[in-house]
């Protein structure tokens, strides 16, 4: 047991205990590029129907977005030499992970960099009665900041009740115990790699 904190007020009692995150990462590159002189060729390997496409410029603003709408293998020209000179980004946003390949466009020529080439893994959220377990994995050993907050039924305040932030581990894990859903909900933000993901628990 590494951490015990209560609020004798709402009675809420919440655990934190270290374990290891099993999880295999894949460094093959999830993105197969061909480009020709006007259309760029994207293929994706192993998608889900509703996993989101987007193509977003440096500035995170969204420029195309599309719902994966089959199961397998995806493929789809783009024509990216009509965007303005920049840089750029396609975005694959799957069940736990997100994948990104920025790529350039320098006077109508679009080169990719697929060194830079990135997954970054979601939060694993799973509920147990009060208990909530929670994996992610971190290759580059990025923090992820946690917060929980705990909110009243009538939603006219929310308590910060627990913040840390897990640094320097490839493979993280949390077990919380949360007293108190018989009084209200709580709300578990994470903070990770300029990313936030939100899940909200009630009872």
């Amino acid at each position: 047991m590494k951490n015990l904190i209560k609020n004798s007020k709402k009675g809420i009692l919440m655990v934190t205990m270290s374990f290891t995150l099993l999880s295999f990462a894949n460094d093959a590159s999830l993105f197969n590029i061909k480009n020709e002189a006007k259309r760029t060729y994207l293929s994706l390997e192993n998608v889900k129907q509703g996993n989101l496409l987007s193509v977003k410029d440096i500035n995170g603003v969204i420029l195309y977005k599309e719902f994966i709408q089959e199961t397998g293998k995806y493929t789809k020209g783009f024509d990216l030499t009509t965007l303005p000179n920049g840089g750029y980004v396609f975005e694959l946003d799957k069940d736990l992970e997100i994948s990104t390949i920025p790529f350039k466009v320098i006077s109508n020529v679009v080169v990719f960099d697929k060194e830079n080439e990135k997954t970054i893994y979601k939060p694993l959220v799973r509920t147990k009665g009060n208990l909530v377990y929670v994996n992610k994995l971190s290759l580059n050993k990025e923090p992820l900041k946690i917060k929980v907050y705990f909110s009243g039924f009538d939603s006219s305040y929310s308590e910060l009740v627990l913040s840390e932030t897990i640094k320097n581990t490839k493979s993280i894990g949390r077990i919380y115990k949360l007293e108190g859903l018989d009084l209200g909900s709580y709300k578990i933000e994470f903070h990770s790699e300029g990313r936030q993901f939100v899940k909200s628990i009630k009872n």
